[in-house]
């Protein structure tokens, strides 16, 4: 009796020295909750076109103060929306207009309580850098003349694209929309119009500053008067599908840590 109880002593304590081992294997001041950043999937940042130079930075920005990876896709604000709309799993949506936004906040895709206007832009004419022309941009003023006999203006498609949206606004209120509507190359996203114009497939284009300054084959022509258009606000949104870093990433975003960086490739930070 005595040595099976000995024995069975033995046991217990072989089995009370390996649980030790394995507690101490995952010490108490483990920060649990940081796992999911640190090794879980990069946050899903959908946004507008224009935004592709400054997020590269506040990206890495981000990852540098948090450890968390973010994979964006970038296009047109409305094909983004619509593809959140559809059931694609973004967890930011980062759009040119208020427009887009507004559609996927009435469809209760967005957490209201995330949304922000974080930048302004403003609304350009560029030309090729080696066809570098200067138009007064005033009603009435003969765009259509500036095209010359072939040209074409390039910008997005004006049904849908917010950069198109906003051009197709200034140039009716100034008087010169209908003189240059049958020339216009209606581009599905900012930053393709800017290509067709760097390329000399256009004489002229419709960007925002911020586009025409990331380009060096472009110069800019003229500057629309804000009073033309609308204006162009940035809004930043969580959506539906947002984890709490994606909610982190949306408040990054339009925080004073980014300041300098927008305000570096031209954007006007708002609040």
């Amino acid at each position: 009796m005595t040595d099976r109880f000995i024995s069975r002593r033995a046991v217990l304590a072989l089995l009370a020295l390996a649980t030790g081992l394995a507690v101490g294997a995952f010490p108490a001041t483990s920060r649990a909750a940081d796992a999911p950043q640190a090794q879980g999937k990069p946050i899903i940042v959908f946004a507008a076109a224009s935004l592709t130079d400054v997020l590269g930075e506040i990206n890495t920005a981000f990852k540098a103060r948090t450890g968390i990876d973010v994979k964006p896709s970038f296009a047109a604000s409305s094909a983004l929306a619509r593809q959140v709309e559809s059931g694609a799993q973004a967890e930011v949506f980062f759009s040119a207009d208020e427009e887009w936004m507004d559609y996927l906040a009435e469809r209760k895709l967005i957490r209201p309580e995330t949304r922000r206007n974080v930048v302004g832009n403003r609304l350009v004419l560029i030309s090729p850098a080696d066809r570098a022309v200067k138009i007064d941009i005033k009603p009435g003023f003969a765009l259509n003349a500036a095209l010359g006999p072939n040209g074409r203006l390039a910008t997005g498609d004006p049904d849908s694209v917010p950069v198109g949206k906003y051009a197709q606004a200034a140039l009716t209120k100034l008087g010169v929309w209908d003189s240059v509507k049958a020339r216009l190359v209606r581009a599905e996203n900012v930053r393709t119009a800017l290509a067709y114009v760097a390329r000399g497939e256009a004489s002229l284009g419709i960007v925002y500053g911020t586009d025409a300054q990331a380009e060096k084959r472009v110069r800019i022509a003229g500057t629309f008067p804000e009073d033309s258009h609308p204006p162009i606000r940035y809004p930043i949104a969580a959506t539906t599908a947002a984890t709490p870093a994606g909610v982190q990433y949306a408040q990054f975003v339009h925080s004073a840590d980014t300041r300098a960086i927008f305000e570096k490739h031209g954007f006007e930070v708002l609040n």
